[in-house]
């Protein structure tokens, strides 16, 4: 059992951290501050059990929007190797992920009609799953990436991948060796990065003419739509709209050609862009009224979010509380840093939760920063089912349903939490 005061008592003075006071897009200084979720610890900072008494680091996390050029932003960056260089998430322990690259892959090279053979760099490229796909179409891969663990798991799969941070001076490299990629990608990658003038710079030392530069982030439109704070954490630095994203890019002689928004973590945006291009789909024009229409521009609607962010954690504090009032068993499913965002700001651990069961391994018998709930393997589910199960990983509910249809058949039943919490 543990509560509130126990867990301040482990707080310690975060170091690796700097406040921001410009916007990292414009450079401007108007920021204004709308939400705070913090003090709370790195979200994929899972501890082993030798962990759980020593001091663990908290850090701030503030929401602000420039008021210049419109991008939402956190008012805090941590140290990038104390967040990625040994990293818990797994891109291909999720099925649906699998299925959303696959896709990806199929389109980007029916799309471009991109001849086989063409070299594609995958920044951020984690344990291979999307290069992967683009292998099985007869493309040359290489991936990108920091974290060393995961990095290793790459290579171990046959994706050759460079262990290490983007750069312009590792892009001219990667171009004097191999030459210009066709395809360049960063998904979940873009809304990580701090100096992000330095990182396009990099990738237009990757680019000639005939290259793309495609991003995916999480669509700051369905983030406020349905109040999806727990997105909001210390490696997503920025929250993209598609009206900061055309200047931004136009000020280094590149332009928005297309955007696709699709279902993935909750509602995101698909962003190609190309040097010097003449030309844009009409549903770049599409979105940038839409995001007129919604107000992206104006603080107020970020303050009426702020609002709803609390409502959500009254109520379902009240319904957990309740539940267990009532005698329920209850654990978490899904250990994703969402997922710990949402623990840590409505202050629900073991008291509440007897466990939390995730797929991926790095992540299995290790405990929930912050909160310190013990992490098992999926088949403790199923072993030992909850009367209720909080879905923590509430982006992939439709698929996970589904996969647990034997679970809810015999009683079981889900909490989900976002947009609005209630019982499924």
């Amino acid at each position: 059992m543990q509560d509130a005061m126990n867990i301040s008592t482990r707080k310690v003075k975060p170091e690796g951290m700097k406040v921001i006071t410009e916007c990292r897009m414009c450079h401007k200084k108007n920021l204004h501050s709308f939400l705070s979720l913090g003090p709370i610890p790195l979200s994929n900072s899972f501890l082993s059990k030798d962990q759980l008494s020593k001091p663990e680091p908290y850090y701030p996390l503030d929401v602000h929007f420039c008021s210049d050029c419109g991008l939402v932003q956190l008012g805090q960056v941590i140290d990038p190797e104390l967040m990625f260089k040994d990293y818990a998430y797994l891109t291909g322990t999720s099925s649906p992920m699998k299925t959303h690259f696959t896709s990806l892959a199929k389109r980007v090279t029916k799309k471009f009609n991109t001849p086989k053979g063409s070299l594609i760099v995958d920044i951020g490229s984690n344990d291979g799953t999307l290069l992967d796909c683009f292998k099985t179409l007869d493309m040359k891969v290489l991936g990108i990436e920091p974290a060393t663990n995961v990095a290793k798991l790459a290579m171990s799969r046959g994706i050759e991948t460079l262990d290490s941070w983007f750069s312009k001076e590792l892009a001219q490299n990667i171009c004097s060796v191999r030459g210009k990629p066709r395809v360049i990608l960063a998904t979940n990658v873009f809304a990580h990065v701090h100096d992000i003038d330095g990182f396009i710079r990099g990738i237009i030392n990757l680019m000639d003419s005939d290259s793309v530069f495609i991003i995916e982030v999480p669509y700051l439109i369905d983030m406020l739509d349905k109040v999806e704070f727990d997105t909001i954490y210390h490696e997503h630095l920025s929250y993209i709209s598609l009206r900061p994203l055309v200047t931004f890019f136009k000020e280094f002689g590149m332009d928005i050609i297309d955007v696709e928004r699709i279902d993935v973590h909750g509602g995101s945006l698909r962003v190609y862009v190309q040097k010097d291009s003449a030309s844009s789909s009409s549903t770049v024009k599409q979105l940038l009224e839409l995001e007129i229409k919604t107000k992206l521009d104006s603080i107020e609607t970020y303050r009426r979010f702020a609002t709803s962010v609390g409502r959500i954690k009254a109520e379902l504090t009240s319904l957990l509380n309740d539940l267990k009032g009532r005698g329920a068993r209850i654990s978490g499913y899904g250990a994703p840093a969402k997922g710990n965002i949402l623990l840590n700001f409505c202050q629900i651990g073991t008291e509440i939760l007897d466990y939390v069961s995730d797929t991926t391994p790095f992540k299995q018998g290790r405990y929930t920063p912050g909160m310190h709930i013990p992490i098992y393997p999926e088949n403790h589910f199923h072993k030992s089912p909850p009367d209720y199960a909080l879905l923590l990983a509430w982006n992939y509910l439709d698929d996970i349903l589904r996969k647990e249809d034997g679970y809810r058949k015999t009683g079981g039943k889900f909490i989900v939490p976002i947009p609005k919490p209630q019982i499924v």
